[in-house]
């Protein structure tokens, strides 16, 4: 039997994309969710308050018009007026053209269906180079990712990053500065898509260049805010959680820039540590302050980003810290990646279907024991 598959680079035929197409068994989960970002995207909250409030007859008509509408306006000059002679052309069903004794029937209604085609097409050209350009930029983001479980000697690590559209604003990542200090970094850049992505990577080598030069984090953080302060694009900034780790010693030296606070388990309880200073590039003099947390052996702390607990399901119900907490009483492990992919199967069990809304960012630090001195 041929593999119509066979070939990666071939194009499969017509007729068996359809099928599988058909086969597809979230058809009406994906329209749901397709109808649903046209929504988002097109619909400003102050119409969409309005439609709240509207008959369901009423809500249809407006909403209507208003998705019309906002398609129109960010179609380019050209389009905008070829879809508008599409929409003209319905309205005649044909028209009878004669050429000396031979007549002809003019249908207006296929021409209005090849200029809808036409910028179909159009539409469609622009979305994949965009999206190959995204994709590019993916790779390079994840090039710059770090592996997911690095090795410290009497500790055991787990990082995870996941964005919700192509590339991401949040920063995970480990650094080896000298053979007693480690640093493990999660950051989250207000914003999503490509700027925050490019402002991640400014932190990332920020961060990575400056590390080793300051023995206390807290002047290491007022120079981090400084360099980003400085050269910030308006009303973005980050927020970060820094922590040091070394080999001989059970204490985690953190530096939290606006972050939220870290979670500790120790037995059967759940801590939360300190609130820190403001996020980075808010304040040009923000000061910081460097907190330690001692682990003894087999306690963890949990690292995260707001698009852990603001993960939310196809009924709009986030998961919550409460949700999370309640997650952790009963999370045990014997390292840090098993406790780390139980709480994202976790995540993922609770949002089902639904599409990520956020990044979602994770870092798990549990302490194994002391260093091997072997």
């Amino acid at each position: 039997m041929t593999n119509h598959h066979s070939d990666p680079d071939q194009e499969p035929l017509l007729r068996h994309q359809l099928r599988d197409d058909l086969r597809r068994k979230d058809i009406w989960q994906s329209i749901e969710r397709d109808f649903d970002d046209l929504k988002e995207f097109y619909l400003t909250p102050d119409r969409k308050t309005r439609l709240a409030a509207m008959g369901w007859l009423k809500r249809w008509f407006y909403m209507t018009g208003w998705l019309l509408k906002s398609m129109l306006l960010k179609l380019t000059p050209v389009r905008r007026l070829l879809l508008f002679l599409a929409f003209f052309l319905l309205l005649f069903s044909g028209s009878v053209v004669t050429d000396g004794d031979t007549s002809y029937r003019f249908n207006f209604q296929l021409v209005s269906g090849l200029l809808i085609l036409l910028i179909l097409m159009l539409e469609l050209k622009d979305k994949l180079i965009a999206r190959s350009e995204l994709e590019a930029g993916r790779k390079v983001q994840y090039s710059l990712m770090p592996e997911k479980t690095p090795e410290v000697p009497g500790w055991s690590l787990w990082l995870f990053s996941r964005p919700a559209n192509e590339v991401g604003g949040d920063l995970v990542d480990f650094l080896r500065i000298s053979e007693h200090r480690y640093g493990v970094s999660l950051a989250d850049v207000a914003g999503k898509g490509l700027s925050a992505a490019l402002l991640m990577a400014k932190l990332q080598a920020t961060i990575r260049a400056l590390a080793s030069e300051h023995r206390s984090l807290a002047s290491f953080g007022e120079t981090l805010n400084r360099i980003f302060y400085r050269d910030r694009i308006p009303q973005m900034f980050a927020s970060l959680v820094y922590a040091e780790l070394d080999p001989d010693s059970s204490s985690v030296r953190i530096l939290n820039a606006g972050h939220l606070p870290p979670l500790v388990k120790r037995g059967s309880n759940v801590e939360e540590m300190s609130k820190g200073g403001p996020a980075l590039g808010i304040l040009p003099d923000a000061t910081f302050e460097e907190y330690g947390c001692e682990m003894g052996i087999g306690d963890f702390c949990v690292i995260y980003s707001d698009g852990l607990t603001e993960a939310q399901n196809s009924s709009g119900e986030f998961f919550g810290v409460q949700r999370f907490l309640d997650l952790l009483n009963t999370v045990v492990g014997v390292d840090a990646r098993m406790v780390g992919e139980k709480i994202v199967e976790s995540i993922e069990r609770f949002v089902g279907g639904a599409r990520a809304s956020d990044d979602l960012s994770l870092v798990v630090v549990k302490r194994t024991g002391p260093a091997d001195k072997r």
